[in-house]
């Protein structure tokens, strides 16, 4: 057994805002010097698809490094580091597990099914209103997307959307490890504490979108009961927001860069659903968004290497997809290929995103859709990339189309 402090690991500048540009063969170089370990500024990094699969499974070994990383960039107290320590994805063991019983019913694969007609209606109005341009930032478009779809599920007045768009895109970032990024997470979360206690007293007095059941319903009920605190419901449903928004609009994001260089298959889109959801999967595999976090809180012991209690490590499973041991000939994008080995897209362990049915969903519906109505897409200027650390994903993608 070999302490990992003594083995000579490759480094990955993951801060570097140029290593989010192309970050594969970095990781491909990393692998070969050490078949799945390296080191960064703020810990280790597992950089081969199994390793990430066989320890991020050991729940009993780890902890969500939420509230580490808030104390390494030195924002305790504040309302972003409020929000990370305090949300779900930050506890473990029985707190957990009440909180995501909680959530659980509303995101059931048979409620993904329920909500694919507001999914429907929601990609067509928004497609009503940008398609007639002819041209647009695809990203821009993409964001407006899954925040109308969740302002639904929640009863948020569509009026209150577009003051939330900046503060859901801070937030996105939350784990860029970039100390300068601070005071944009303290403005942003403190919007949306402001907005969802604004939504709850408003809730109690009797607005509501509709006469029909939904999730706001659900949280306010299992707090009136005793089953979460007040903290714990306005957490969760800021959340919601925020996970329900990044999410989809990087995934369709990530996905439309693609399509443009596959036109016949961006075709296939406009005419068959379940190729569609081949797409899906296969985007989720080929490039998804999300670096985890994670601490050790015992010793743990893999392959031969023994890393110690306490020592923060990074799961890029944002390119783990790409790992040569998934697929054949991975790096090539191909909806057809059998998926010999699952994508970990929503992780792994008792901390597997919970709304990955609902994300499956949305990304779908609004694909099919998008391409019966934005026709012969093509670039139309640059795109840039996120930060590496935290949520990564494209920054802007300038296209020009046919509308139909």
């Amino acid at each position: 057994m070999t302490l990992v402090t003594e083995l000579d690991l490759p480094h990955l500048e993951m801060e570097d805002p140029a290593f989010g540009e192309d970050p594969w063969p970095r990781f491909a170089a990393a692998r070969r010097q050490h078949p799945f370990l390296a080191t960064c500024k703020f810990g280790l990094v597992v950089s081969e698809y199994q390793a990430m699969k066989d320890l991020l499974w050991m729940d009993d070994s780890m902890r969500v490094a939420l509230g580490d990383i808030v104390e390494m960039m030195n924002a305790k107290g504040s309302w972003w580091g409020k929000f990370q320590e305090d949300m779900i994805l930050n506890q473990n063991g029985a707190e957990h597990k009440r909180l995501r019983d909680v959530l659980a019913p509303a995101f059931t694969p048979r409620q993904a099914i329920r909500h694919r007609p507001l999914m429907r209606e929601q990609i067509g109005l928004l497609l009503d209103e940008w398609a007639p341009k002819g041209a647009f930032d695809f990203e821009e478009f993409a964001s407006n997307f899954p925040i109308r779809v969740i302002s639904r599920l929640v009863g948020l007045p569509a009026s209150m959307i577009p003051g939330l768009l900046d503060a859901m895109e801070a937030l996105g970032q939350s784990l860029n490890m970039d100390p300068d990024f601070i005071a944009k997470l303290q403005a942003a979360a403190k919007q949306m504490y402001d907005m969802v206690e604004d939504l709850v007293a408003r809730r109690r007095a009797g607005e509501r979108l509709g006469p029909e059941e939904d999730m706001l319903d659900l949280l306010i009920a299992t707090h009136d009961r005793g089953g979460m605190s007040a903290d714990e419901l306005h957490n969760l449903l800021i959340l919601l927001f925020v996970a329900g928004y990044d999410t989809s609009k990087n995934a369709l994001t990530l996905m439309m860069n693609q399509l443009l260089d596959r036109p016949d298959d961006y075709r296939r889109c406009a005419e068959d659903p379940a190729f569609c959801a081949r797409v899906v999967e296969e985007n989720f595999r080929h490039t998804t968004t999300a670096n985890i976090p994670r601490q050790t809180s015992r010793d743990v012991e893999y392959r031969g290497v023994l890393i110690p209690k306490d020592t923060m490590l990074f799961f890029p499973i944002s390119i783990a997809g790409r790992d040569p041991g998934v697929a054949p000939d991975a790096d090539r994008f191909e909806p057809e290929r059998d998926q010999l080995n699952r994508h970990i897209a929503f992780g792994r362990g008792q901390h597997m995103c919970l709304g990955q049915h609902i994300a499956r969903a949305q990304i779908e519906e609004g694909l099919h859709q998008i391409a019966q109505r934005l026709k012969n897409p093509r670039r139309a200027g640059p795109s840039g990339w996120r930060p590496f650390f935290g949520t990564w994903g494209m920054r802007g993608l300038p296209i020009e189309f046919d509308p139909a």
